[in-house]
């Protein structure tokens, strides 16, 4: 009965996560270049991150406390090679020392400006898409055109 109980709150708190995740357009994964362990769950933020949101997500690794260079764990090249493989940015970063941390996040937003602007073009593009704010004539004849107060009102 206990296990039930458990099993329970774990679905649940899955459930409220799900949600947050939605509209997400960015991440950083961030871990800690001194502690392997918070490399190993990278690859579970990363599948949930992507099971749970738009498949256009940008995601960059961190690696962090890189001031702390003398106790590293974790070479800089299989981040690196993770964060290709998994098509990913990269950067390493030292919050103590202020190193890189706004670089990521300006890269970050730099790279979802640039996926929004091109699905904002794309749905442009699309014939079958309105745009909206306009107005559509469609010929000499559509008394709707002429309707004011939008497009319930009589």
């Amino acid at each position: 009965m206990r296990a039930e109980v458990k099993l329970k709150g774990i679905l649940t708190y899955r459930v409220i996560t799900s949600g947050h995740y939605r509209g997400t357009v960015g991440a950083l994964l961030v871990y800690d270049i001194t502690r392997h362990v918070t490399f190993e769950n990278v690859a579970r933020w990363l599948k949930e991150l992507r099971d749970h949101t738009d498949q256009n997500i940008v995601l960059m690794l961190v690696g962090n406390k890189v001031d702390l260079r003398h106790l590293r764990a974790f070479p800089t090249g299989e981040s690196s090679g993770f964060a290709e493989r998994e098509n990913t940015f990269f950067m390493e970063t030292s919050a103590l020392e202020a190193l890189n941390v706004e670089n990521s996040f300006t890269e970050v937003l730099t790279q979802i400006y640039q996926v929004v602007s091109l699905k904002a073009l794309d749905i442009g593009d699309d014939p079958a898409s309105i745009p909206r704010g306009q107005t559509i004539n469609i010929g000499k004849d559509d008394v709707s055109a002429d309707k004011k107060g939008g497009c319930c009102s009589e």
